[in-house]
């Protein structure tokens, strides 16, 4: 303000440039992020049309701003200035009359927009009158008219909040091209922004007789502290306010704390009036040679500063009642305006998860109109939803134990419970399906359902037992099918429960198989038959198609289960929402547990921990998961759909390098294949699932076995196809493919890495290679036992190495040495990053076993892996022993003996061994499924030619990996070797430091230059990784929040069901 002291009139033009940067700072942090996308995701352009009216706009929004705050408010008080800025809602107020007349609905809210315009206008005249009868001269008239048209200019900046709402094509047109065209439109929108300010400012300046050479003192003044904490605390604003309105506290966090903003601020100005400096204080010279010595003082310096525009005027030095009238009544007119028109906010109904840009118009805030900004910005109406979603939950079962079973049933029930289908208020519709893979075995007469088949018949009949109130058993209806049988439950709560049980003779099995039988099944039978019915009816083909893409296969999920998960009906509810909040999301998988007892047990706990903590969590946050596990884990059928996704699953390996990506990983391959296409596969921290982990030696070696080189089969196809990838998906950046590189290169190179952390090289370098050369001529079973003697070996050696790092930081007096730096820095990083997951800390005291089984897993395991690629069996649950053992002793066994033509089924108590005639949708659904099965799921012939010559390509691909993967890492070991060898020549010299920060110039440690390049990068990676946890930990809590308070409030409707969500959310709140 003109009227002000602190600053001197010679810098002035200082705080007017400071004041150009404060209305230039969002438009900054808004061109770089949109650049930065344009870059690397979406680079659609607009149309000519769109850049012309964008531009328009932007300038009239620019040029309102900067006259408004560095032309016109200078001349006015401080009340005035905090006040008239809620005038910026005028044209938000019409536009909202607008759009209710043509909505012809809810007359009654169309009174608080007029209001709001009334109130606003009658702020302007009260305003004008306060200033031209009171202190009226030429350049206070000129600000006046100059305010009023910068107010009215910057309100255009919201239209697009009701440009769908006028029924216009022309508007409609442009908000639909904005939309798709986002990144370019914000570039353009800042770069006009950042001129047109520019332009006023610099243009401001010499006309008013002041000039630029007093900017050089701009370090030496206030008004740098003033715009650094102005455009910091604006930017957490909008965060914060952005949080609020995604965690569901929209009134209390931020509408009205918005609508208090402006009272707040002239009550911080106006109670200290009575607090004034001494007379010989308040004179100009005081204030050009005094120089405050605290933040203290410097804050009573501008209060009285501030309140000083509002003393100086004539109202309040003369008293005029009649001024102070005015100057009251609009800055009351102009506030009650703005809440006028944004009281729809108040009642804006939002959905349990949404997106920034579904909740506000504008991608950023405007620097000088904070509260004003964030309030218009909000959407006038939330966007609608589609209709409830049907998901269809697919396990699919092998040799699985009677616990096992028992688990992911009464996973079942508990979501049949949660959302029954009698309830017609559900968001969500389920039904379950189980694949019993080789569930029928050979008897005198024929093919009978085996010992796991009537395991799994017993526990569907004894669950109901883990409700608190016993529910009926469920209904079962028996079903003869092509491809064996299949049973049908009908659940207490009303949903559909079926156990498809298939005939290893009749259909292809295992695991890849079952699930192209059930995407086949649902997404090509369930979803298409109405519409191919209505086809034949005589309705137009595009139109079908159409209503098909839009409706069904968007709002049909598929949730991927093994036969040992065990969950709750929240962990599902969370991915529903990741697929439901995104619609390029074509899958999200949660937090998988480990479970079971013993050390092997103990190290996957922590290797799944920290895989979920820092790598899931990196992958989701800087591009996608490149593997949402078969376990648990939800997909959309649209993107499974989708062209080369579901055709090329059902490719049959025909090829050595096919049996390895193809059928050892088929989660991670149908993962690739759906970021190839496009989609994006993301993770939920709080969608908790527990899975069976192999409890011995010989099971995990035999598991990672078949992981090992099917994740470097796919990371490879994934990064082959990295340029096209890119293209085609807008989360996958080059940036991210380059990531991906470097995690890759540091895979290969794990087995030297570990040869070099050991301090007997020689230990550490001729065991392995015994090994390997010794894996090449023994069986599987006795590589395992050499490795698991190894493993021990080497954990002592490990230890040994740990206590020889803590011995040199002991004997060096230090511990800024490379390898205590790196040492102290790995455990404090896993130690912050446990305790942000409070309710998994414990794990941490695994981390130990974990450390010391490093060789195996890194070096042992992968040795192993690569020389047995040749081996693509499954190697777990090969046997039944277990199942008659544990199980067949545990449960009382009912014999299968109803026979349903070629199908030996159950026993059925409801329907008294009596087979229901088949009705025509079930001979539709056979005669589909016989197609089905001749075209994709015939059983595979055996071909001994063949076979022979798949396991001859097998052998040949495993030494073309081998020789590749451990060349690489003996060229490692060499180059290493040899630049320590040479010694002080090529070695970086690292100065010794003390801990108290003294250092003795005449000690140092040498560094080979391999040696650093690889501490700084797996150090680079690691903080890359910490701080895309923080960022996740963050919008989880988010998306947990949001959760459990809409949860809270349903379950307030549905009492039965308090007790069971309270327990869950007191639970999870643990976690954060």
């Amino acid at each position: 303000n003109n009227q002000t002291e602190i600053i001197c009139s010679e810098q002035k033009p200082t705080a007017l440039l400071g004041i150009g940067f404060v209305l230039v700072g969002p438009s900054v942090l808004l061109l770089l992020k949109s650049t930065w996308k344009f870059i690397f995701k979406s680079a659609t352009r607009p149309s000519k049309k769109t850049i012309f009216w964008v531009l328009c706009v932007e300038f009239l929004v620019a040029l309102g701003a900067a006259v408004l705050t560095i032309v016109s408010m200078p001349h006015f008080d401080i009340v005035t200035n905090v006040m008239i800025l809620n005038s910026v809602s005028i044209l938000s107020a019409v536009f909202q009359v607008v759009a209710e007349c043509l909505a012809k609905e809810r007359k009654w809210l169309i009174m608080l927009p007029v209001c709001s315009i009334l109130l606003t206008v009658t702020g302007y005249v009260f305003f004008a009158i306060s200033y031209l009868i009171f202190e009226s001269s030429l350049e206070i008239n000129i600000s006046i008219g100059l305010a009023i048209v910068g107010t009215i200019c910057v309100s255009v900046n919201w239209w697009e909040n009701y440009s769908m709402l006028f029924a216009v094509s022309f508007l409609e047109d442009i908000s639909r091209d904005i939309a798709q065209s986002r990144n370019v439109v914000c570039i353009i929108s800042s770069l006009m922004r950042i001129l047109v300010t520019s332009a006023v400012v610099g243009a401001y300046v010499p006309l008013s007789g002041r000039e630029w050479k007093s900017v050089k003192l701009v370090f030496e003044t206030v008004v740098v502290s003033l715009v650094v904490i102005q455009m910091t605390s604006s930017a957490l604003c909008r965060w914060f306010v952005v949080v609020a309105c995604k965690m569901h506290a929209l009134r209390r966090s931020f509408v009205l704390p918005m609508y208090l903003a402006s009272i707040t601020v002239l009550a911080v100005f106006l109670f200290p009036t009575a607090v004034r400096l001494p007379k010989s204080n308040q004179t100009s010279t005081f204030f050009e040679t005094f120089q405050p010595k605290s933040s203290g003082e410097w804050l009573h310096l501008m209060l009285t500063d501030a309140i000083r525009t509002l003393n100086t005027r004539d109202i309040m030095v003369h008293k005029k009642t009649g001024g102070l009238a005015c100057l009251g009544c609009s800055a009351l007119s102009w506030w009650l305006g703005l809440m006028l028109s944004t009281v729809y906010i108040w009642y804006l109904k939002i959905h349990r998860i949404e997106r920034t840009q579904d909740l506000f118009v504008r991608c950023m805030y405007e620097g000088a109109f904070l509260e004003q900004s964030m309030l218009l910005n909000t959407r006038f109406e939330i966007r609608k939803r589609i209709k409830e979603k049907k998901v269809f939950l697919c396990a699919t079962m092998w040799h699985e134990t009677y616990d096992e079973m028992m688990k992911i049933i009464i996973s079942m029930f508990r979501l049949d419970k949660y959302r029954p289908k009698t309830d017609k208020q559900s968001d969500v519709e389920f039904e379950f399906h189980i694949y019993f893979d080789d569930a029928f075995k050979d008897v005198d007469n024929g093919r009978h359902a085996n010992e796991y088949a009537e395991i799994l018949v017993d526990v569907i009949k004894e669950d109901p037992c883990i409700f608190k109130q016993k529910a009926a058993l469920p209904r079962q209806k028996i079903i003869n099918t092509p491809y064996g049988g299949r049973l049908e439950y009908t659940l207490p709560k009303g949903n559909l429960m079926m156990v498809h049980l298939k005939d290893k003779t009749l259909i292809r099995h295992k695991k890849r198989w079952s699930q192209i039988m059930y995407l086949y099944y649902i997404l090509g039978w369930r979803l298409n038959r109405q519409y191919f019915e209505e086809f034949e009816a005589g309705k137009e083909l595009d139109f079908l198609k159409e209503r098909l893409k839009v409706s069904d296969r968007e709002n049909t999920y598929i949730l991927a289960l093994d036969g040992d998960t065990d969950f709750q009906p929240s962990a599902v509810m969370l991915l529903i929402d990741r697929l439901n909040l995104y619609p390029e999301v074509g899958a999200a998988c949660g937090r998988i547990h480990p479970t079971g007892t013993g050390p092997m047990v103990w190290y996957q706990k922590f290797e799944y921990a920290v895989g979920h903590w820092l790598q899931k969590t990196a992958e989701h946050v800087f591009g996608c998961v490149l593997c949402s596990p078969g376990c648990f884990s939800l997909f959309r059928g649209a993107a499974l759909m989708d062209d080369n996704v579901m055709k090329r699953y059902t490719t049959k390996a025909s090829e050595a390098s096919h049996y390895v990506q193809y059928d050892q990983g088929e989660d991670r391959w149908l993962c690739t294949l759906l970021l190839q296409q496009g989609w994006r596969v993301e993770y939920n921290a709080a969608s908790d699932a527990y899975t069976n982990a192999p409890q011995d030696f010989k099971e995990f070696y035999n598991q990672r076995r078949r992981w090992g080189p099917s994740t470097m089969a796919n990371t490879i196809d994934l990064l082959g196809s990295g340029g096209l990838t890119s293209q085609r998906n807008s989360s996958i950046s080059k940036l991210y493919i380059l990531y991906q590189i470097i995690s890759m290169a540091a895979s290969i190179l794990g087995p030297a890495t570990v040869c070099l952390m050991i301090s007997a090289l020689t230990l550490a370098i001729v065991p392995p290679t015994v090994y390997l050369i010794l894996c090449f001529k023994l069986k599987s079973d006795t590589q395992i036992k050499i490795a698991a003697i190894m493993s021990v070996f080497y954990a002592f050696l490990m230890a040994g190495t740990v206590l020889s790092i803590i011995g040199d930081l002991v004997k060096q007096k230090t511990f800024l040495t490379p390898s205590g730096l790196f040492l102290i820095g790995m455990v404090v990083l896993y130690i912050i990053t446990a305790a942000l997951h409070p309710q998994e800390f414990s794990l941490v005291i695994y981390g130990l076993l974990y450390f010391l089984c490093i060789p195996s897993g890194y070096l042992l395991l992968v040795i192993y892996s690569i020389v047995n690629m040749n081996n693509v069996t499954w190697g777990t649950r090969e046997t039944g022993s277990q199942a008659k053992t544990t199980a067949v002793n545990t449960i009382k066994k009912k014999v299968m003996n109803a026979t349903c033509c070629k199908c030996p089924c159950v026993e059925s108590e409801d329907l008294s061994e009596k087979i229901l005639p088949k009705k025509n949708e079930e001979e539709e659904e056979e005669i589909q499924r016989r197609e089905l099965q001749k075209k994709y799921l015939e059983p595979l012939k055996e071909n001994k030619e063949q076979q022979e010559k798949i396991a001859d390509d097998l052998r040949e691909l495993r030494n073309k990996v081998t020789f590749a993967f451990f060349f690489c890492n003996v060229l490692w070991l060499v180059a290493t070797f040899f630049l320590q060898a040479i010694g002080d020549l090529v070695s970086i010299k690292i100065p010794k430091i003390y801990p108290n920060g003294t250092y003795d110039p005449t000690e140092v440690f040498s560094l080979d230059p391999i040696a650093l390049m690889f501490l700084l990068s797996f150090a680079s990676l690691l903080l890359m990784q910490f701080v895309a946890m923080l960022y996740h930990r963050i919008y989880t809590l988010i998306h947990f929040v949001a959760y459990a308070d809409t949860e809270m409030k349903s379950y307030r409707k549905q009492s039965h069901r308090s007790h069971q969500v309270s327990q869950w959310i007191t639970h999870k709140m643990m976690t954060f």
